[in-house]
C-alpha cells in the first residue's frame, strides 16, 4: 500500500463500501420481492396447482427465469466476498499488492476493479472453469478451433444427422393418411 496515497486509498475504500452497500441492498430487496427460495419447488414458487397445466411454456419461462436469477445471485455473492476480502486487506495493510507475485498493483487497475487482488500479469492465471454442459457431448460437431473438450464429441449423433437416421421409419403421411388408396409416402424402390 506504500504506492497508494491516503487520498487514493480512501477513494478506493469508499468505492468498495459503496459497492458492498449496493450488493447488500440488492440481496435484501431480492429476498422481499421473491416469494420463493432456491429450495422451494417450482410449483410453490409459481403458485400453480400443477406444473403440467395448459401452458407448458409458462413453466419453461419460469424455470429459465429462476436459473438466471440464481446465476446472477451467485455472481454477486462472489463479488461481495471479493469486496469483503479487499476491505480486510486494507485493514491488515496488504491491499494493492498482487497475491501471486507480491508486486504493487497500479492505482489505475485498482480504480477500475477495486476488489482485485492480482496484477494484470497474473489476472489471466485465475482460470474460468472449462466445464461444459453434458448435452454438448452429443450435439453438432464443434467448429474448427473449438476447445479440446468439445473436439472429443466430433462425429457423434447430432441434430444434423437426425433426419437421416429416422427417415426410413416413415413420416406423418403414412399409408393410413394417404388420399389415394394404395399410395403412400414410403420409398419402395430402395
Amino acid at each position: 500500500m506504500k504506492h497508494l496515497s491516503d487520498k487514493q486509498l480512501n477513494k478506493l475504500k469508499h468505492s468498495l463500501t459503496d459497492e458492498k452497500e449496493q450488493l447488500l441492498k440488492h440481496f435484501e430487496q431480492n429476498d422481499k420481492e421473491n416469494a420463493y427460495q432456491a429450495e422451494d419447488s417450482l410449483r410453490d414458487s409459481t403458485g400453480e396447482l400443477s406444473s403440467a397445466d395448459n401452458h407448458p411454456a409458462d413453466v419453461g419461462t419460469e424455470t429459465y427465469e429462476r436459473g438466471r436469477d440464481q446465476a446472477i445471485d451467485e455472481t454477486l455473492n462472489t463479488e461481495l466476498e471479493q469486496i469483503d476480502n479487499a476491505l480486510e486487506r486494507i485493514k491488515n495493510g496488504t491491499y494493492g499488492t498482487c497475491e501471486e507475485c507480491g508486486k504493487e498493483i497500479p492505482y489505475e487497475r485498482l480504480e477500475a476493479l477495486p476488489f482485485t487482488s492480482y496484477c494484470i500479469d497474473h489476472a489471466s492465471d485465475q482460470s474460468i472453469s472449462d466445464y461444459r454442459p453434458v448435452e454438448e457431448d452429443v450435439i453438432t460437431p464443434p467448429p474448427s478451433g473449438a476447445g479440446v473438450n468439445r473436439q472429443k464429441a466430433d462425429g457423434r449423433f447430432d441434430d444434423a444427422g437426425a433426419w437421416d437416421a429416422v427417415e426410413d421409419y416413415g413420416t406423418a403421411t403414412s399409408p393410413a393418411m394417404s388420399i389415394e388408396p394404395g399410395k403412400d409416402d414410403y420409398k419402395k424402390d430402395i
